[in-house]
């Protein structure tokens, strides 16, 4: 069995972006907008929050996976790709996270 990546998650938003129609939901979202897109990458992080209080692996699971889904949809709606994210994250590999995040303070 082949892994599944989240660049084949990514892959598949994009052509489900690119196809349109009322059998998809991704374009359903994307149709929304930005804002609609943000709130419903809100509520799925909140609902892996909740999984992962309760302890509940399965359901940690599976609200991670829609987490994701919908982080890469809100990517899509704003023209963000992942590789641009995995370059931002490429570029603080180079120094502790303590550090990193230091440094967002001083440059904000």
């Amino acid at each position: 069995m082949s892994r599944f990546t989240v660049h084949d998650l990514a892959a598949t938003i994009d052509a489900r972006a690119a196809s349109g129609g009322e059998a998809s939901y991704t374009r359903k979202l994307l149709d929304k907008g930005a804002e609609h897109c943000a709130k419903k990458l809100g509520e799925e992080a909140v609902e892996t929050v909740i999984a992962a209080i309760e302890n509940d692996r399965g359901h940690l699971i599976a609200e991670s996976a829609d987490l994701l889904f919908h982080l890469l949809v809100l990517l899509k709606s704003r023209g963000v790709k992942l590789e641009d994210v995995e370059a931002a994250l490429a570029q603080r590999t180079g120094m502790s996270g303590l550090e990193e995040k230091a440094s967002r303070k001083r440059e904000g």
